[in-house]
């Protein structure tokens, strides 16, 4: 039998915050419930939906312009990975996620390296765009270089 909950936050594949939604009781009880996503549908949380949802708004408006803010920097810049290559311009190495949000980190932008939507490493020199899932439905696209080191 579904539970009702009502969702604090934006969860993907479910809905948007101040919704009342129906989910399976162990999802809403062991994952939405205990993270802060939701707040279980009680006859006293209903009622402060209302009040809630103007609440939840503007904390999503705010997410919103932040995420954004920090799109716009990330398009403009473009990053650099020298690596090491060997013969037939072969990479010693690979340039991964991790490696990608490290360098954001010196350009002044702290990312969760999730957040870098990186299928798998780039092994190959070459130019290369990656989005960056922002969260509140923002996602940037940032270009980078890799190249081989100077020998």
């Amino acid at each position: 039998m579904p539970m009702q909950v009502i969702l604090t936050q934006d969860v993907d594949n479910l809905g948007k915050a101040g919704e009342l939604v129906h989910v399976k009781p162990g999802f809403g009880r062991n994952y939405l419930i205990p993270r802060g996503f939701a707040v279980s549908a009680t006859i006293h949380n209903v009622n402060r939906l209302e009040h809630e949802r103007k609440v939840i708004a503007s904390r999503v408006a705010k997410e919103r312009a932040d995420a954004q803010s920090i799109a716009d920097r990330i398009n403009l810049m473009t990053l650099q990975f020298e690596r090491n290559v060997g013969e037939d311009d072969k990479l010693f190495g690979s340039v991964s996620n991790r490696d990608i949000a490290e360098q954001l980190a010196k350009a002044g932008v702290e990312l969760d390296h999730r957040k870098i939507e990186l299928d798998q490493p780039v092994k190959a020199l070459g130019k290369y765009e990656v989005a960056v899932r922002l969260g509140a439905s923002v996602t940037a696209q940032l270009k980078f270089w890799v190249v081989g080191k100077e020998k």
